[in-house]
Protein backbone atom coordinates (compact mmCIF):
# COMPACT_ATOMS: atom_id res chain seq x y z
CA UNK A 1 0.00 0.00 0.00
CA UNK A 2 1.39 3.42 -0.91
CA UNK A 3 1.98 6.33 1.40
CA UNK A 4 -0.70 8.92 1.96
CA UNK A 5 -0.81 12.32 0.30
CA UNK A 6 -0.20 13.69 3.78
CA UNK A 7 3.22 12.05 3.90
CA UNK A 8 4.09 13.28 0.43
CA UNK A 9 3.28 16.82 1.57
CA UNK A 10 5.33 16.33 4.74
CA UNK A 11 8.25 15.18 2.64
CA UNK A 12 7.85 18.16 0.29
CA UNK A 13 7.96 20.40 3.35
CA UNK A 14 11.21 18.77 4.51
CA UNK A 15 12.68 19.27 1.05
CA UNK A 16 11.76 22.97 1.14
CA UNK A 17 13.40 23.38 4.54
CA UNK A 18 16.51 21.54 3.33
CA UNK A 19 16.91 23.89 0.36
CA UNK A 20 15.81 27.20 1.92
CA UNK A 21 17.11 26.82 5.49
CA UNK A 22 20.10 24.50 5.04
CA UNK A 23 21.10 25.60 1.51
CA UNK A 24 21.34 22.01 0.29
CA UNK A 25 20.58 21.03 -3.29
CA UNK A 26 17.60 18.91 -4.18
CA UNK A 27 19.96 16.27 -5.58
CA UNK A 28 21.53 15.88 -2.13
CA UNK A 29 18.17 15.74 -0.40
CA UNK A 30 16.59 13.11 -2.66
CA UNK A 31 19.64 10.82 -2.77
CA UNK A 32 18.84 7.17 -1.88
CA UNK A 33 19.87 7.77 1.74
CA UNK A 34 18.14 11.16 1.87
CA UNK A 35 14.81 12.54 3.05
CA UNK A 36 12.54 10.48 0.79
CA UNK A 37 13.91 7.04 1.57
CA UNK A 38 10.74 5.86 3.36
CA UNK A 39 8.33 6.91 0.61
CA UNK A 40 7.01 4.75 -2.20
CA UNK A 41 7.82 5.73 -5.81
CA UNK A 42 4.55 7.59 -6.38
CA UNK A 43 4.82 9.72 -3.26
CA UNK A 44 8.53 10.34 -3.85
CA UNK A 45 7.65 11.80 -7.24
CA UNK A 46 4.78 13.81 -5.80
CA UNK A 47 6.89 15.23 -2.95
CA UNK A 48 9.58 16.33 -5.38
CA UNK A 49 7.04 17.84 -7.75
CA UNK A 50 5.38 19.86 -4.98
CA UNK A 51 8.69 21.08 -3.58
CA UNK A 52 10.02 22.04 -7.03
CA UNK A 53 6.82 23.86 -7.94
CA UNK A 54 6.96 25.80 -4.67
CA UNK A 55 10.58 26.82 -5.25
CA UNK A 56 9.72 27.82 -8.81
CA UNK A 57 6.93 30.13 -7.61
CA UNK A 58 8.15 31.13 -4.15
CA UNK A 59 8.12 34.87 -4.72
CA UNK A 60 4.67 34.77 -6.31
CA UNK A 61 3.34 32.84 -3.32
CA UNK A 62 4.85 35.37 -0.90
CA UNK A 63 3.16 38.24 -2.76
CA UNK A 64 -0.24 36.53 -2.51
CA UNK A 65 0.26 35.68 1.16
CA UNK A 66 1.51 39.10 2.30
CA UNK A 67 -1.88 40.92 2.51
CA UNK A 68 -3.22 38.14 4.73
CA UNK A 69 -0.38 38.24 7.29
CA UNK A 70 0.09 40.95 9.92
CA UNK A 71 3.79 40.12 10.31
CA UNK A 72 6.28 37.79 8.65
CA UNK A 73 5.72 34.24 9.93
CA UNK A 74 8.58 32.05 11.21
CA UNK A 75 10.25 29.95 8.49
CA UNK A 76 8.57 26.66 9.40
CA UNK A 77 5.12 28.23 9.13
CA UNK A 78 6.00 30.19 6.01
CA UNK A 79 7.02 26.99 4.23
CA UNK A 80 3.64 25.39 5.01
CA UNK A 81 1.79 28.44 3.69
CA UNK A 82 3.93 28.66 0.55
CA UNK A 83 3.50 24.97 -0.22
CA UNK A 84 -0.29 25.10 0.10
CA UNK A 85 -0.54 28.37 -1.85
CA UNK A 86 1.34 26.94 -4.81
CA UNK A 87 -0.54 23.66 -4.61
CA UNK A 88 -3.87 25.50 -4.81
CA UNK A 89 -3.10 28.32 -7.24
CA UNK A 90 -0.48 26.74 -9.51
CA UNK A 91 -1.06 23.00 -9.24
CA UNK A 92 -4.86 23.28 -9.22
CA UNK A 93 -5.40 21.19 -6.08
CA UNK A 94 -8.85 21.22 -4.48
CA UNK A 95 -8.70 24.09 -1.94
CA UNK A 96 -10.57 22.22 0.80
CA UNK A 97 -8.14 19.28 0.77
CA UNK A 98 -5.02 21.43 0.47
CA UNK A 99 -6.10 23.72 3.33
CA UNK A 100 -6.95 20.81 5.61
CA UNK A 101 -3.63 19.14 4.79
CA UNK A 102 -1.74 22.34 5.61
CA UNK A 103 -3.56 22.64 8.94
CA UNK A 104 -2.61 19.03 9.74
CA UNK A 105 1.01 19.78 8.87
CA UNK A 106 0.97 22.79 11.19
CA UNK A 107 -0.52 20.77 14.04
CA UNK A 108 2.11 18.07 13.66
CA UNK A 109 5.03 20.50 13.94
CA UNK A 110 6.34 21.44 17.37
CA UNK A 111 7.06 25.01 16.26
CA UNK A 112 3.81 25.45 14.30
CA UNK A 113 1.09 23.57 16.20
CA UNK A 114 -0.11 26.68 18.01
CA UNK A 115 -0.61 28.46 14.67
CA UNK A 116 -2.85 25.91 12.95
CA UNK A 117 -5.81 28.30 13.20
CA UNK A 118 -3.81 31.03 11.44
CA UNK A 119 -2.91 28.60 8.65
CA UNK A 120 -6.59 27.76 8.19
CA UNK A 121 -7.68 31.40 8.04
CA UNK A 122 -4.90 32.61 5.75
CA UNK A 123 -5.23 29.78 3.25
CA UNK A 124 -9.00 30.10 3.03
CA UNK A 125 -8.41 33.68 1.90
CA UNK A 126 -5.66 32.58 -0.47
CA UNK A 127 -8.02 30.03 -2.04
CA UNK A 128 -10.32 32.91 -3.04
CA UNK A 129 -7.55 34.50 -5.15
CA UNK A 130 -8.82 34.88 -8.73
CA UNK A 131 -6.79 32.76 -11.19
CA UNK A 132 -6.08 35.85 -13.29
CA UNK A 133 -4.53 37.58 -10.29
CA UNK A 134 -2.19 34.66 -9.71
CA UNK A 135 -1.23 34.46 -13.39
CA UNK A 136 -0.54 38.20 -13.47
CA UNK A 137 2.16 37.89 -10.81
CA UNK A 138 5.64 38.39 -12.31
CA UNK A 139 7.85 35.28 -12.33
CA UNK A 140 10.33 34.35 -9.63
CA UNK A 141 13.35 36.65 -9.81
CA UNK A 142 16.86 35.31 -9.80
CA UNK A 143 18.92 36.13 -6.68
CA UNK A 144 20.76 39.43 -6.82
CA UNK A 145 24.25 37.95 -7.25
CA UNK A 146 23.16 36.05 -10.36
CA UNK A 147 20.63 38.53 -11.73
CA UNK A 148 23.21 41.33 -11.75
CA UNK A 149 25.76 39.22 -13.63
CA UNK A 150 23.24 38.15 -16.25
CA UNK A 151 21.88 41.67 -16.60
CA UNK A 152 25.40 42.92 -17.36
CA UNK A 153 26.05 40.08 -19.79
CA UNK A 154 22.79 39.79 -21.71
CA UNK A 155 20.60 42.79 -20.81
CA UNK A 156 17.42 43.26 -18.81
CA UNK A 157 15.06 42.00 -21.54
CA UNK A 158 16.99 38.72 -21.73
CA UNK A 159 16.94 38.32 -17.94
CA UNK A 160 13.18 38.87 -17.88
CA UNK A 161 12.78 36.22 -20.58
CA UNK A 162 15.05 33.81 -18.72
CA UNK A 163 13.02 34.25 -15.51
CA UNK A 164 9.80 33.60 -17.43
CA UNK A 165 11.34 30.42 -18.84
CA UNK A 166 12.33 29.31 -15.34
CA UNK A 167 8.77 29.83 -14.10
CA UNK A 168 7.39 27.78 -17.00
CA UNK A 169 9.59 24.80 -16.16
CA UNK A 170 10.95 22.37 -18.73
CA UNK A 171 9.36 19.81 -21.05
CA UNK A 172 10.89 16.36 -21.48
CA UNK A 173 13.35 15.97 -24.36
CA UNK A 174 14.51 12.65 -25.78
CA UNK A 175 17.44 11.76 -28.01
CA UNK A 176 16.59 8.91 -30.43
CA UNK A 177 19.24 6.20 -30.62
CA UNK A 178 18.86 5.83 -34.39
CA UNK A 179 18.72 9.60 -34.99
CA UNK A 180 15.21 9.43 -36.51
CA UNK A 181 13.45 12.17 -34.55
CA UNK A 182 10.42 12.24 -36.87
CA UNK A 183 9.71 8.53 -36.36
CA UNK A 184 10.09 8.72 -32.57
CA UNK A 185 7.94 11.86 -32.41
CA UNK A 186 5.23 10.08 -34.38
CA UNK A 187 5.34 7.09 -32.03
CA UNK A 188 5.16 9.35 -28.97
CA UNK A 189 2.67 11.91 -30.29
CA UNK A 190 5.42 14.43 -29.65
CA UNK A 191 7.29 17.14 -31.59
CA UNK A 192 10.53 16.66 -33.53
CA UNK A 193 12.76 19.68 -32.88
CA UNK A 194 14.96 21.18 -35.63
CA UNK A 195 18.11 19.95 -33.85
CA UNK A 196 17.01 16.29 -33.86
CA UNK A 197 15.60 15.97 -30.34
CA UNK A 198 12.03 14.90 -29.56
CA UNK A 199 9.96 16.99 -27.15
CA UNK A 200 7.04 15.77 -25.03
CA UNK A 201 4.79 18.33 -23.36
CA UNK A 202 3.16 15.85 -20.93
CA UNK A 203 5.48 12.87 -20.57
CA UNK A 204 4.10 10.96 -17.59
CA UNK A 205 6.30 8.22 -16.15
CA UNK A 206 9.47 8.00 -18.24
CA UNK A 207 10.01 4.25 -17.82
CA UNK A 208 6.47 3.58 -19.11
CA UNK A 209 7.00 5.40 -22.42
CA UNK A 210 7.27 3.28 -25.57
CA UNK A 211 10.83 2.40 -26.46
CA UNK A 212 12.27 2.84 -22.97
CA UNK A 213 12.76 -0.85 -22.21
CA UNK A 214 14.32 -1.49 -25.63
CA UNK A 215 16.72 1.45 -25.29
CA UNK A 216 15.39 3.30 -28.34
CA UNK A 217 16.07 6.70 -26.72
CA UNK A 218 17.33 8.45 -23.62
CA UNK A 219 16.30 11.59 -21.75
CA UNK A 220 18.48 14.57 -22.67
CA UNK A 221 17.66 18.27 -22.95
CA UNK A 222 17.75 19.51 -26.53
CA UNK A 223 20.57 21.96 -25.74
CA UNK A 224 22.59 19.29 -23.92
CA UNK A 225 22.42 17.14 -27.06
CA UNK A 226 24.18 19.74 -29.23
CA UNK A 227 27.84 19.47 -28.09
CA UNK A 228 28.11 15.86 -29.30
CA UNK A 229 26.43 16.83 -32.58
CA UNK A 230 28.99 19.61 -33.04
CA UNK A 231 31.88 17.23 -32.30
CA UNK A 232 30.37 15.05 -35.07
CA UNK A 233 32.49 11.90 -34.56
CA UNK A 234 33.25 9.76 -37.58
CA UNK A 235 32.55 6.04 -37.70
CA UNK A 236 35.26 4.22 -35.75
CA UNK A 237 36.93 7.44 -34.57
CA UNK A 238 38.48 7.32 -31.09
CA UNK A 239 36.76 9.93 -28.91
CA UNK A 240 37.36 11.03 -25.32
CA UNK A 241 34.24 12.06 -23.37
CA UNK A 242 35.60 13.92 -20.35
CA UNK A 243 33.44 14.56 -17.26
CA UNK A 244 31.07 12.14 -18.94
CA UNK A 245 28.43 11.33 -16.29
CA UNK A 246 25.45 11.00 -16.36
CA UNK A 247 26.24 9.82 -19.88
CA UNK A 248 23.85 11.32 -22.42
CA UNK A 249 26.74 12.52 -24.56
CA UNK A 250 28.53 9.19 -24.18
CA UNK A 251 25.44 7.47 -25.60
CA UNK A 252 25.27 9.94 -28.50
CA UNK A 253 28.92 9.41 -29.41
CA UNK A 254 28.62 5.62 -29.18
CA UNK A 255 25.42 5.65 -31.25
CA UNK A 256 27.30 7.60 -33.94
CA UNK A 257 29.75 4.70 -34.21
CA UNK A 258 32.68 6.24 -32.34
CA UNK A 259 35.03 4.27 -30.10
CA UNK A 260 34.34 6.17 -26.89
CA UNK A 261 36.39 6.38 -23.72
CA UNK A 262 34.23 8.06 -21.07
CA UNK A 263 36.01 9.52 -18.04
CA UNK A 264 34.43 10.80 -14.83
CA UNK A 265 35.58 11.15 -11.23
CA UNK A 266 32.34 9.83 -9.67
CA UNK A 267 31.98 6.06 -9.40
CA UNK A 268 28.29 6.36 -8.49
CA UNK A 269 27.55 8.51 -11.52
CA UNK A 270 29.57 6.23 -13.78
CA UNK A 271 27.40 3.35 -12.59
CA UNK A 272 24.46 5.22 -14.13
CA UNK A 273 26.38 5.55 -17.39
CA UNK A 274 26.95 1.78 -17.37
CA UNK A 275 23.23 1.16 -16.76
CA UNK A 276 22.24 3.42 -19.66
CA UNK A 277 24.76 1.78 -21.98
CA UNK A 278 23.32 -1.62 -21.08
CA UNK A 279 19.72 -0.47 -21.62
CA UNK A 280 20.51 1.01 -25.03
CA UNK A 281 22.81 -1.79 -26.16
CA UNK A 282 25.69 0.62 -26.77
CA UNK A 283 29.32 0.20 -25.76
CA UNK A 284 32.00 2.51 -24.40
CA UNK A 285 35.10 2.18 -22.26
CA UNK A 286 34.37 3.62 -18.82
CA UNK A 287 37.17 5.09 -16.72
CA UNK A 288 36.58 6.36 -13.18
CA UNK A 289 39.34 8.90 -12.64
CA UNK A 290 40.06 12.57 -12.02
CA UNK A 291 40.60 14.19 -15.40
CA UNK A 292 43.43 16.29 -13.98
CA UNK A 293 45.35 13.14 -12.98
CA UNK A 294 44.46 10.82 -15.87
CA UNK A 295 46.40 10.38 -19.11
CA UNK A 296 45.02 8.61 -22.20
CA UNK A 297 47.17 5.94 -23.87
CA UNK A 298 47.50 8.14 -26.98
CA UNK A 299 46.49 11.65 -28.10
CA UNK A 300 42.92 11.88 -29.36
CA UNK A 301 41.53 13.34 -32.57
CA UNK A 302 38.21 14.24 -30.93
CA UNK A 303 37.50 15.28 -27.33
CA UNK A 304 34.31 16.40 -25.64
CA UNK A 305 34.75 18.27 -22.34
CA UNK A 306 31.52 19.02 -20.46
CA UNK A 307 33.16 20.79 -17.54
CA UNK A 308 31.69 21.00 -14.01
CA UNK A 309 30.01 24.39 -13.65
CA UNK A 310 27.43 26.43 -11.76
CA UNK A 311 24.59 24.72 -13.72
CA UNK A 312 22.86 28.12 -13.91
CA UNK A 313 21.60 27.14 -17.36
CA UNK A 314 19.45 24.38 -15.84
CA UNK A 315 17.45 26.38 -13.28
CA UNK A 316 14.20 25.77 -15.16
CA UNK A 317 14.72 22.08 -14.27
CA UNK A 318 16.41 22.69 -10.92
CA UNK A 319 14.73 25.68 -9.22
CA UNK A 320 16.58 24.84 -6.00
CA UNK A 321 19.94 26.00 -7.42
CA UNK A 322 19.48 29.77 -6.87
CA UNK A 323 18.71 29.11 -3.19
CA UNK A 324 21.39 26.48 -2.58
CA UNK A 325 24.29 28.23 -4.34
CA UNK A 326 25.81 31.69 -4.26
CA UNK A 327 28.71 33.57 -5.82
CA UNK A 328 31.19 32.22 -3.26
CA UNK A 329 30.31 28.57 -3.96
CA UNK A 330 30.73 28.83 -7.73
CA UNK A 331 33.86 30.99 -7.95
CA UNK A 332 36.31 28.07 -7.40
CA UNK A 333 34.80 26.39 -10.47
CA UNK A 334 36.27 29.03 -12.79
CA UNK A 335 39.87 28.04 -12.02
CA UNK A 336 39.02 24.34 -12.25
CA UNK A 337 37.49 24.82 -15.70
CA UNK A 338 40.65 26.55 -16.94
CA UNK A 339 42.74 23.65 -15.61
CA UNK A 340 40.47 21.14 -17.32
CA UNK A 341 40.65 22.96 -20.65
CA UNK A 342 44.45 22.96 -20.45
CA UNK A 343 44.47 19.28 -19.52
CA UNK A 344 42.09 18.34 -22.34
CA UNK A 345 44.15 20.30 -24.87
CA UNK A 346 47.25 18.41 -23.78
CA UNK A 347 45.47 15.21 -24.88
CA UNK A 348 44.58 16.57 -28.33
CA UNK A 349 46.45 15.27 -31.39
CA UNK A 350 47.64 17.65 -34.16
CA UNK A 351 44.64 18.54 -36.31
CA UNK A 352 42.32 17.26 -33.58
CA UNK A 353 39.27 19.07 -32.24
CA UNK A 354 37.97 19.76 -28.75
CA UNK A 355 34.38 20.71 -28.00
CA UNK A 356 34.14 22.51 -24.65
CA UNK A 357 30.77 23.12 -23.07
CA UNK A 358 29.14 24.15 -19.80
CA UNK A 359 25.46 24.28 -18.82
CA UNK A 360 26.01 27.79 -17.48
CA UNK A 361 24.66 31.25 -18.26
CA UNK A 362 27.76 32.99 -16.91
CA UNK A 363 30.37 34.36 -19.35
CA UNK A 364 33.06 33.42 -16.80
CA UNK A 365 32.20 29.77 -17.53
CA UNK A 366 32.05 30.19 -21.29
CA UNK A 367 33.17 33.15 -23.36
CA UNK A 368 35.78 34.28 -20.84
CA UNK A 369 37.21 30.76 -20.48
CA UNK A 370 37.70 30.29 -24.23
CA UNK A 371 39.15 33.76 -24.76
CA UNK A 372 41.70 33.05 -22.01
CA UNK A 373 42.44 29.56 -23.35
CA UNK A 374 43.16 30.91 -26.82
CA UNK A 375 45.56 33.44 -25.28
CA UNK A 376 47.35 30.68 -23.31
CA UNK A 377 47.66 28.28 -26.26
CA UNK A 378 48.98 29.89 -29.47
CA UNK A 379 48.77 26.55 -31.30
CA UNK A 380 45.00 26.37 -30.75
CA UNK A 381 42.34 28.09 -32.86
CA UNK A 382 38.58 28.49 -32.57
CA UNK A 383 36.50 26.76 -35.22
CA UNK A 384 32.94 28.10 -35.59
CA UNK A 385 30.50 25.17 -35.41
CA UNK A 386 28.60 24.47 -38.62
CA UNK A 387 25.20 22.80 -38.80
CA UNK A 388 21.98 23.64 -40.66
CA UNK A 389 20.01 23.93 -37.42
CA UNK A 390 22.23 26.61 -35.85
CA UNK A 391 20.28 29.87 -35.56
CA UNK A 392 22.25 33.08 -36.23
CA UNK A 393 21.53 34.68 -32.86
CA UNK A 394 23.06 31.68 -31.08
CA UNK A 395 26.56 32.60 -32.31
CA UNK A 396 29.05 34.60 -30.26
CA UNK A 397 31.88 36.87 -31.44
CA UNK A 398 34.28 33.89 -31.39
CA UNK A 399 31.86 31.77 -33.39
CA UNK A 400 30.89 29.64 -30.39
CA UNK A 401 27.26 29.01 -29.42
CA UNK A 402 25.52 30.75 -26.52
CA UNK A 403 22.15 29.15 -25.73
CA UNK A 404 19.68 30.58 -23.22
CA UNK A 405 16.42 29.40 -21.62
CA UNK A 406 14.50 32.24 -23.28
CA UNK A 407 15.43 30.95 -26.74
CA UNK A 408 12.74 28.81 -28.41
CA UNK A 409 10.16 30.30 -26.03
CA UNK A 410 7.36 29.29 -28.41
CA UNK A 411 8.63 25.69 -28.33
CA UNK A 412 9.12 25.44 -24.55
CA UNK A 413 12.64 26.85 -24.19
CA UNK A 414 15.98 25.10 -23.77
CA UNK A 415 18.65 24.81 -21.12
CA UNK A 416 21.34 27.49 -21.04
CA UNK A 417 24.61 26.27 -22.58
CA UNK A 418 27.91 27.54 -23.92
CA UNK A 419 29.53 25.41 -26.65
CA UNK A 420 32.86 26.12 -28.34
CA UNK A 421 35.00 24.10 -30.76
CA UNK A 422 38.80 24.40 -30.64
CA UNK A 423 41.31 22.78 -33.02
CA UNK A 424 45.03 22.08 -32.69
CA UNK A 425 46.77 23.60 -35.68
CA UNK A 426 49.00 21.20 -37.63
Amino acid sequence: MGETGENARSAALRLLAGVLDERRTMAELVAPDGLLGALGPGDRARAQRLAMATLRHLERADRVLKPHLRKPPPPALRHILRLATVEILEEGAAPHGAVNAAVTLARSGQRTQAMAGLVNAVLRNVADTPPAEWQAQPPQRLPGWLRGRLDSAWGRAAVTGIEAAHAAGAPLDLTPKDGDAAALAGLMGAVALPTGSVRLATPGQVSALPGYATGAWWVQDAAAALPAKILAPRLGERVLDLCAAPGGKTLQLAAAGAQVTAVDVSAARMARVAENLERTGLTAELVTADLLDWTPPAPAQAILLDAPCSATGTIRRHPDLPFAKDAATIKPLFAMQAQMIDRALSMLAPGGRLVFCTCSLLPEEGEVQIEAALARHPGIAARPPEAPWIEPHWRTAHGALRLRPDFWAERGGMDGFYIACLVRIG
